[in-house]
């Protein structure tokens, strides 16, 4: 009876130690499955308008579809890696919204603001593309101290940069001067690494920037290209970068231009899908330096 006993006593304690086992194992794939979906961070590519992201989502895999007020995303996988192509809007406050949205939403790894723009460069022609080396708001601006009847003289408007000082950006000196958001070093090798795979066009390095205002006066345009520095304007990247920053995710913008006042380019709305074509390129090669895709 007593080695009856025993022996049930060892098998209870086997069938125990073997479950113990068993759950530690599953524990421990759970976990290991849980960290590997989180180091994988979507790269998020941004488009204003249908024709300026319809294309890459279309290039994605295993795609579905989420909306959030107005914005959408498209959330799939690119070389298997998750990828997330949102529909903005056009504007700097749907895009600012947008950002912010798909940030608290999928936390993304970095994201792409891309699409058409206008060139404000004369060396520069129509399925050009500017990398975002640096962008910056060309919306806010100080007009001058003038009174009633004084005049209006916008090229003595002085930058003011929001993000200076808490208190009012107005009255702050501080304050009077050009913001730019730099374009993370990363995306910016990695767009640079397959320049070679765009031939309608040439890819240079400048500055993009943003506004509420779409510019035709071509001595306006010569102005910001001569104060800012600008290659190239366009009405979301800069909204896009500013959040970016706040939550300290990677950023670059790429834009292509789609016309040129200052030397005579027309537009062309087939520049959208060539931009996508070429940024479809830029996120394979980011996607293959994550390095086992770790945060």
């Amino acid at each position: 009876m007593k080695n009856i006993m025993v022996r049930k006593f060892v098998s209870l304690t086997l069938i125990a130690v073997l479950l113990v086992s068993v759950f530690a194992g599953c524990s421990s794939t759970t976990e290991s499955a849980g960290k590997e979906k989180e180091t994988q961070r979507p790269i998020m590519v941004q488009g204003p308008m249908p024709i300026e992201a319809e294309k890459f989502a279309d290039r994605l895999e295993n795609v579905k579809e989420e909306k959030s007020g107005s914005f959408v995303f498209y959330i799939g996988t690119l070389d298997n890696y998750p990828v997330i192509v949102a529909k903005t809007g056009k504007g700097m406050e749907n895009t600012a919204a947008a950002t912010a949205v798909a940030i608290e939403r999928y936390n993304p790894i970095a994201i792409i603001n891309q699409g058409t723009s206008g060139g404000h460069d004369a060396d520069l022609n129509v399925f050009d593309i500017v990398l975002g080396e640096r962008t910056t708001n060309l919306g806010s601006l100080k007009t001058a101290d003038k009174d009633e009847n004084q005049g209006i003289d916008p090229t003595v408007w002085k930058p003011m940069d929001l993000m200076a000082s808490e208190g009012s950006a107005g009255e702050d000196p501080n304050a009077e001067k050009i913001r730019y958001y730099e374009g993370d070093k990363e995306l910016l090798a990695a767009a640079n690494a397959v320049i070679d795979t765009y031939t309608e066009g040439k890819i240079v390095q400048g500055t993009i920037g943003s506004a509420d205002v779409w510019n035709n006066e071509v001595d306006r345009i010569k102005w910001f290209h001569e104060k800012y520095g600008t290659s190239v304007e366009e009405m979301e990247g800069a909204a896009a970068a500013q959040i970016a920053e706040a939550y300290d995710i990677a950023f670059l913008g790429i834009r292509i231009l789609s016309n040129n006042k200052v030397n005579g380019g027309k537009y062309n709305p087939e520049t959208a899908a060539a931009n996508q074509g070429y940024v479809y390129e830029v996120v394979k090669e980011y996607i293959g330096t994550l390095g086992g895709n770790e945060e």
